[in-house]
């Protein structure tokens, strides 16, 4: 089969980065708005007085979306690697499109008691699933169909699509707060993003379906006699635990890396309101700020590592994480103006570029074709379930206990394990990831496409 002309080639890659990245920019906008607008919906469904006791409540609910994560990053990253990416990434958005629907419409506990709490908790498990299997299918897809010099480039728009549906929550946040009074948002106003990220997300499933497969998947697929894979292990669990070492490398960068990054976006936002004592406009425009300016350096590191590895990004954040964080964190906690606040949460942002820049693709690096979902998917989704979706219940809960500051070591102890793990692990930029590019090395390709790397890290 002849190759495809370099400008077709060029065009493909375009197509598949803007469908794989505009697919997984819906699918966070929904994970996020929760996160976003639960100041506003909390006492919605859990009555009381102490508003730190109702978001306790909603975060509980949030932490336990990600307790489904690693379900849906078993389920979805098994379809994946057995049907192909483009499925997995089709019926990811579905589902968030069904559970955007679900909350939109729960009713109060003013309308049905705890029924309404009940299906906010029906739809977050119903997301947790979706996201699990989102991150594993994006994160390879837009690894896989970048070019080998610059896929940490192509990865880092995963980061830059999440961050930009958290922005688009954060601007639709900003404009109902300048459009409707307070009172409007808590009685119904809320509701109002769920409607439009359950509409998106329709648009986005005419899209992906369009997508074209990654040629690391069809070559899987499609590879003949001897060079050709059992089809009843792939992406089964039985085949990732022969890289369990692997799966133990993604479970522990990512430890850090998670931690860091909700706290800095998700409860960033309660965080200034809560302690520092700012009105909520201002927080909110903050983090939007911030979060802007986040989303335009991801690429830029992304390049970067492509061009000196991912270890050294990796270990600069770990270490600017470690002893940065009690310090910024406190910071904030006294920030009293918008400019002073938007200072020091860009300086923490720009510490987790380290990571968030290129995880995607140093995950995806570690693993062969046949299990490189399901191995990015379910330590990456066990490791968020623990750590990344209960930070924000963990700092309300130290702060409700009289302690918050013990949740900024708590930051950093993680921080630090991360740290270990990318000191002991070994740059996974040369890694080939399909047999083509094995061949290329000179390798025979036919047996771990991304051998180099895995067996380093033995």
């Amino acid at each position: 089969m002849p190759a495809s002309p370099p400008g077709d080639e060029r065009r493909k890659r375009r197509l598949a980065l803007i469908g794989g990245s505009l697919g997984n920019l819906v699918e966070w906008y929904d994970w996020f708005v929760y996160a976003s607008f639960a100041i506003y919906f909390a006492d919605s469904f859990f009555p009381g007085d102490n508003p730190t006791t109702q978001l306790m409540n909603t975060a509980g609910i949030f932490a336990v979306g990600f307790l489904m994560r690693p379900v849906g990053g078993w389920i979805l990253g098994r379809a994946a690697d057995r049907h192909g990416r483009k499925s997995a990434l089709t019926l990811t958005v579905t589902m968030m499109s069904v559970a955007a629907l679900l909350i939109a419409v729960a009713p109060t506990y003013g309308q049905a008691g705890y029924f309404g709490a009940l299906v906010l908790l029906l739809a977050r498990l119903l997301q947790g699933m979706s996201i699990g299997g989102e991150y594993a299918a994006s994160a390879t897809y837009l690894t896989e169909a970048s070019a080998r010099n610059r896929r940490g480039l192509g990865s880092s728009f995963q980061y830059v699509s999440m961050t930009c549906g958290q922005l688009l929550g954060l601007g639709i946040l900003i404009t109902l707060q300048h459009t409707l009074t307070t009172a409007q948002l808590e009685s119904w106003g809320w509701r109002l993003p769920f409607l439009v990220g359950a509409l998106f997300a329709v648009v986005v499933f005419w899209l992906r379906r369009r997508l074209q497969e990654t040629d690391a998947f069809k070559e899987e697929s499609s590879a003949p006699g001897e060079d050709a894979h059992d089809d009843s292990t792939r992406g089964t669990l039985k085949a990732l635990w022969q890289y369990r070492r692997q799966a133990g490398l993604v479970m522990a960068l990512t430890l850090g890396g998670t931690v860091a990054y909700y706290t800095y976006t998700t409860y960033l936002t309660k965080y200034l309101v809560g302690s520092a004592g700012m009105e909520k406009t201002t927080a909110t425009l903050v983090s939007f700020t911030a979060l802007t300016l986040f989303a335009v350096l991801q690429p830029f590191a992304g390049m970067l590592s492509d061009r000196i590895g991912r270890r050294p990004l990796l270990i600069t954040f770990a270490v600017g994480c470690t002893v940065g964080t009690y310090p910024i964190m406190t910071a904030l906690g006294s920030a009293s103006s918008y400019w002073s606040a938007l200072g020091l949460s860009l300086l923490a942002l720009v510490i987790i570029t380290g990571y968030t820049s290129i995880n995607a693709a140093v995950k995806a690096e570690l693993f062969p074709t046949r299990v490189r979902a399901l191995g990015v998917a379910l330590p990456y989704a066990i490791a968020n379930a623990l750590f990344g979706g209960t930070a924000e219940y963990v700092a309300l809960w130290f702060k409700n206990s009289g302690h918050e500051k013990m949740f900024f070591w708590y930051v950093s102890g993680c921080a630090l394990i991360s740290l270990v793990t990318y000191v002991l692990m070994p740059d996974t930029r040369n890694a080939a990831l399909s047999r083509a590019e094995a061949e290329a090395d000179g390798e025979t390709g036919q047996e771990r496409p991304a051998a180099a790397p895995a067996e380093a890290a033995r």
